[in-house]
């Protein structure tokens, strides 16, 4: 196989940042099914990673959700995501009952212009890594989201979600986005799960919950 070969098959900036949001997007479907946000009713199943998924059906949610992670993809191609935070709150306490966390690393050989010091460095074009193996390390993680009902505590009360992005100060913040301060939750227990990486960029996944 020759190195031109080998290239097409690894994984690309643009398609590291595109699985990347897919992962975000049945990641946090797969959440708001499995933590009981929404009647189960609400939801549709698709197919993606070689697996199963229950899909929300409802317009706002999925508005919401194209719009936050379209413009989350983006600043992955620019390096200027730190974490996207899935935040539940319960509705008529206002308290943050859980949090995931989803870290990302920027990964390979960096680029770095001392000729001006406002440029940013650029992310390899092409990774180290095909698709079919970034795609198996992403299904370890979503069953493991799946799992986490085993041990998670019950939410038992009208809850609501929002999303968190953490970005880089330079960013230019879309005018209708708010700015948040970080959200913490008193007396939890943090559990990290699997991470996956594209070689190009890497992402951890971490839940804290309340302890009770």
């Amino acid at each position: 196989m020759t190195e031109t070969q080998q290239k097409t098959k690894c994984i690309t900036l643009k398609g590291s940042a595109e699985l990347v949001t897919q992962y975000l997007l049945y990641g946090i479907n797969s959440i708001l099914y499995q933590r009981g946000i929404y009647p189960p009713e609400t939801f549709e199943p698709a197919e993606q990673f070689g697996l199963f998924f229950l899909m929300s059906t409802d317009e706002k949610i999925k508005s919401f959700l194209d719009t936050v992670l379209g413009q989350i993809q983006e600043w992955l191609v620019q390096r200027k995501v730190q974490k996207i935070t899935l935040v539940i709150t319960n509705v008529n306490t206002k308290e943050v009952l859980e949090k995931w966390d989803f870290r990302v690393d920027y990964e390979g050989q960096v680029s770095k212009s001392t000729s001006n010091s406002s440029s940013t460095a650029e992310l390899p074009e092409v990774g180290t890594k095909d698709v079919k193996t970034i795609q198996k390390e992403i299904r370890e993680v979503i069953r493991q989201i799946t799992g986490t009902v085993s041990f998670l505590p019950l939410l038992d009360c009208l809850c609501s979600f929002d999303i968190l992005t953490y970005t880089v100060p330079d960013c230019n913040i879309p005018k209708e986005w708010d700015e948040t301060q970080p959200v913490f939750i008193a007396n939890s227990q943090e559990v990290q799960l699997r991470s996956f990486s594209t070689s190009i960029h890497k992402m951890d996944t971490i839940v804290s919950y309340r302890n009770i």
